[in-house]
């Protein structure tokens, strides 16, 4: 990542959050926790990609909205956007909805052309890994020179650090 102009692009959402044996509230989604550790490791810009409308604190409640949304293969409006032609490298992260990105990611990935950038995809999720998010990545993007992703458990996202620094390695 020497010499490379880097941005971390994330999803997340705080509030009500599931865990192993049920939800309990977080102050800070696991996917931003994952974010801000990848930026400092590369020295990168951050860019916390959110819908207008945004997503319930009720975990339950914000299921359904996700789920309503992937189900009708919408495009929610991003509260703001930002120039990527300047990155070489792009970081996104996200968590695991509905087997797959959030779809205020889809927005994102289709308001932008990745033609000469490096993207780097990681998920947040509790088991169920990157699902189909990299077949969708490759659609919505298919001009980025894609990474492998990482999947992070985000029960264990303070303790990640170890894991996103051995993936970076894998990235060189």
């Amino acid at each position: 990542m020497e010499n490379k102009k880097v941005l971390v692009a994330f999803f997340s959402r705080a509030g009500e959050n599931f865990f192993p044996g049920g939800t309990r509230n977080i102050e800070k989604g696991n996917t931003h926790v994952a974010a801000e550790m990848l930026a400092e490791l590369t020295n990168a810009d951050l860019f916390q990609i959110q819908s207008v409308d945004g997503y319930s604190d009720v975990y339950k409640e914000c299921v359904v909205k996700a789920k309503t949304e992937f189900d009708n293969n919408e495009r929610p409006q991003l509260k703001e956007d930002m120039d990527i032609s300047s990155y070489d490298v792009i970081f996104l992260g996200y968590p695991n909805w509905c087997g797959t990105m959030p779809m205020p990611v889809w927005t994102f990935l289709e308001n932008h052309d990745f033609t000469g950038k490096v993207l780097c995809p990681f998920c947040t999720n509790e088991g169920s890994g990157l699902a189909n998010s990299i077949a969708d990545i490759e659609k919505l993007a298919p001009a980025a020179d894609r990474k492998d992703g990482l999947s992070i458990k985000g029960s264990l996202v303070q303790d990640a650090k170890p894991e996103i620094v051995a993936w970076l390695e894998t990235l060189r």
